[in-house]
């Protein structure tokens, strides 16, 4: 999926923005790589504004991990309670995009883990222009406890 990042940040919303009690982007500090919040995950970029790369997966159980010896520059880990079952990206300013991530049908609490690589690199070429694909996420999704 692409990902518009703008103002250095994104983020993954409930799709049902009415349960989100601080939409965002109010709150976002954009220093913290990965900072959940209620209904939300907000992500820090390296670029300020450039197209990213982004990959979901939603596993059944806890997924192996794909640290840093896999060439990632960022790993962190967070947990959201997702009342849609879908989440929506968001860009700072450019606000919700057309596209989502499907959890599941219904209510659920999940673990996530979130990878990144290509920071330094779209760093320094944001500086310059628009660059698109270079800065790449890995965000696995996983239940935890019932909700």
């Amino acid at each position: 999926m692409d990902v518009e990042v703008d103002f250095y940040g994104w983020c993954l919303q409930d799709v049902d923005d009415t349960v989100v009690p601080v939409p965002f982007p109010e709150g976002f500090d954009g220093e913290s790589f990965l900072a959940a919040h209620e209904g939300r995950l907000d992500f820090s970029s390296a670029g300020h504004t450039h197209t990213a790369a982004l990959t979901a997966e939603v596993w059944d159980d806890e997924p192996a991990e794909a640290g840093a010896e896999s060439g990632w520059d960022e790993v962190a880990e967070g947990v959201i309670v997702c009342r849609s079952g879908e989440l929506a990206v968001w860009a700072v300013a450019g606000g919700p995009m057309p596209v989502y991530v499907r959890l599941s049908g219904q209510a659920g609490r999940w673990r996530v883990r979130a990878h990144c690589r290509g920071r330094e690199e779209v760093r320094r070429l944001a500086r310059e222009g628009v660059p698109e694909g270079v800065e790449r996420y890995l965000i696995q999704f996983w239940p935890t406890e019932t909700y």
